[in-house]
């Protein structure tokens, strides 16, 4: 089983199930932010983890060994469509720079790292429209000279 039907498998139970990436990530003991990643293909888990998910939403080993699989990261170079994964495409675009340069200044150069990484989706609700908390915590890794 590929990448692409194990997703297509784990959005089905999913919905049959009536399931939330919490509850997922939650029975299996990860984020639900992490454990969605890899359900769409784009980490892989242990061993541990993607037979727990297995149990949980009761799906076929081949499941469990494509979640355990390396994903190969490759995504469209276009701007997608998608209303909200383009307006995260907008605020890179806008204050990836900007970023760049804070990141810099506190910690010199360097990038944030996405492997040692975490990150948080939070609701907060607002008087003038609920917000979207999105919180990324990355370890800094200095580039060296050599």
């Amino acid at each position: 089983m590929d990448k692409v039907a194990m997703t297509e498998a784990i959005i089905v139970a999913k919905k049959t199930k009536n399931l939330s990436w919490e509850q997922i990530g939650e029975a299996i003991g990860m984020s639900p932010v992490w454990t969605t990643s890899a359900c769409l293909g784009m980490n892989s888990m242990s061993e541990e983890a993607a037979t727990a998910l297995c149990r949980f939403m009761e799906l076929p080993a081949e499941v469990s060994q494509a979640l355990q699989d390396y994903p190969t990261k490759v995504w469209d170079q276009a701007v997608p469509t998608d209303p909200l994964i383009y307006r995260l495409y907008e605020i890179v675009g806008v204050y990836g720079p900007t970023l760049k340069e804070v990141i810099q200044e506190k910690f010199g150069d360097g990038i944030m790292s996405a492997i040692d990484f975490n990150m948080s989706v939070e609701h907060k609700a607002d008087p003038k429209g609920d917000r979207v908390v999105v919180t990324m915590d990355g370890k800094f890794l200095p580039y060296k000279a050599w």
